[in-house]
């Protein structure tokens, strides 16, 4: 007993000694002397936004958030993030700031994953009487969640009916999210309010263009307004960001090394010339960039349109054309495809590039009112291009190609004759671009040795004639071609 009063008078006077010390020192230094806390969650909301969409289920989202740090270790956590975002493409700067770890919570909360988290848990059951509409309570341990939930009251086993009552959960699992959470453990120098600007890839964002093009044929005009059409499926709402579009698909690795993309042959209309003008757009690379005028809020599971290009005028034309593969027969006539031709260039066309999208077309009725008459789709196009669209085709208008004649000149070569007729029903003269294809697909020495109509050899793998046809009538055209097969 006197040893334990000798020890508390001995404390009691080391206090009375060392806390006139300790006032004296600084705060600082007391923080350096105690031991290292667990450091507490500092949650932000989401900052000032830009987002970089390409074209290929790819977005940069840029997030600057003013961010209070205090000297030291903490824990900040980046609320509305993207729930598709690819962590491992994070990065985040902030003056005299380092990185010392970070999370990604995507678990989202919802009814069913509360139940999963529950497992092995005790809730309460709250069940009203339909009759009296008293409620119970009592204490359940949730067994198993699959495809039911499986609770244990006292000594019985239940299923839990979904509309059978309400289940009270004692607390919300630590891992569990109200919405997508990127947690990151921060290590500051010294204690400010700084910015602080998150940087990561994200799936889930989309854009692409589309047109619609008024056609006044006999004006021989085109009024052409462009769309962005923005996607968004990443589970989070952007607000008020600042939003850049690129067009093309920037490069990913697969793991499979490098493999070229060959281009394929082309179905599109013949006529179709790559532009040799510079736009006046924002180049990122080789990529051209479409910057919206004007913030705009991106919000998830929503489909946005902003217009980008708005021309009246536009020189275009309406024109026939129909592409025949090599030894390509019909037993009866079939229509020719209507094209409509138009440019891209700075003078005498649209004056911009075009990100690829899908023109749709339409032409005023009698009445006045505009019909949709068909609709093709464009790839990346330079300004300066010249375009011909399918649009449909010609329901008065048809060709029958014919092998008239084939036979072996040797054991390597041989000579075919095609004739190709050509009928036109409509009221006034219309001319079809007839083109043969296939010229050298499997060879390189093809040769036309006659032919009714003069070509004009587009490529090696194609011969094009100008066929008028008149209106009521009728015209053919013959050629003779020498091949190795």
């Amino acid at each position: 007993m006197a040893h334990d009063i000798g020890v508390r008078l001995t404390l009691r006077a080391l206090a009375a000694t060392l806390l006139p010390i300790i006032a004296t020192l600084p705060i600082a230094a007391l923080a350096q002397t105690a031991p290292e806390l667990a450091p507490v969650a500092n949650r932000s909301a989401q900052g000032d936004v830009a987002v970089t969409i390409y074209n290929n289920d790819l977005a940069l989202i840029q997030d600057t958030r003013q961010l209070s740090l205090p000297r030291g270790r903490s824990v900040q956590e980046f609320a509305d993030v993207s729930a598709a975002i690819r962590p491992e493409t994070v990065t985040l700067t902030a003056a005299g700031t380092g990185i010392v770890e970070q999370n990604f919570d995507y678990d989202l909360l919802s009814p069913e994953k509360l139940m999963d988290k529950a497992v092995g848990q005790t809730v309460t059951l709250v069940r009203t009487n339909p009759a009296n509409g008293a409620e119970t309570r009592e204490s359940a341990r949730i067994l198993a969640n699959n495809g039911g939930t499986v609770v244990q009251i006292g000594t019985r086993i239940e299923v839990l009916d979904r509309y059978g009552g309400r289940v009270i959960f004692p607390s919300l699992p630590a891992n569990l999210r109200a919405r997508p959470t990127l947690s990151v453990t921060l290590d500051s120098a010294s204690p400010a309010t700084r910015p602080a600007t998150l940087n990561y890839l994200s799936r889930g964002l989309g854009w692409k263009a589309d047109y619609v093009a008024l056609f006044d044929e006999k004006a021989g005009k085109l009024d052409v307004q462009g769309w962005i059409t923005l996607t968004n499926t990443s589970g989070t709402t952007f607000a008020a960001a600042k939003t850049l579009l690129v067009a093309g698909a920037v490069g990913e690795s697969n793991n499979e090394g490098y493999r070229p993309n060959y281009p394929r042959p082309s179905a599109s209309p013949r006529g179709n010339q790559a532009g040799t003008e510079t736009a006046g757009r924002e180049q990122l690379g080789d990529f051209y960039i479409y910057p919206l005028a004007e913030r705009t809020t991106i919000a998830n599971a929503q489909t946005k349109q902003v217009s980008f290009l708005d021309v009246g005028g536009a020189p275009a034309a309406k024109a026939y054309f129909y592409r025949n593969p090599w030894l390509g027969k019909r037993d009866e006539a079939v229509s020719v495809d209507t094209v409509l031709k138009f440019s891209s260039s700075r003078d005498g066309g649209l004056g911009d590039a075009l990100p690829a999208g899908t023109v749709r077309v339409y032409m005023r009725d009698a009445r006045g009112n505009p019909q949709f008459i068909g609709e093709s789709a464009i790839p990346h196009t330079p300004m300066g291009s010249k375009l011909a669209l399918k649009t449909g085709e010609a329901f008065d208008v048809k060709v029958l190609p014919m092998v008239e004649k084939r036979e072996a000149l040797s054991a390597t070569r041989w000579r075919t004759t095609m004739t190709y007729k050509l009928t036109n029903a409509r009221g006034s003269e219309a001319t079809v671009e007839l083109v043969q294809a296939g010229l050298d697909t499997y060879w390189h020495d093809t040769k036309i040795v006659s032919e009714s109509q003069q070509s004009a050899r587009a490529d090696a793998d194609e011969a094009v004639w100008q066929v008028k046809v008149p209106a009521n009538g009728s015209a053919s055209v013959t050629a003779t071609f020498e091949t190795r097969y």
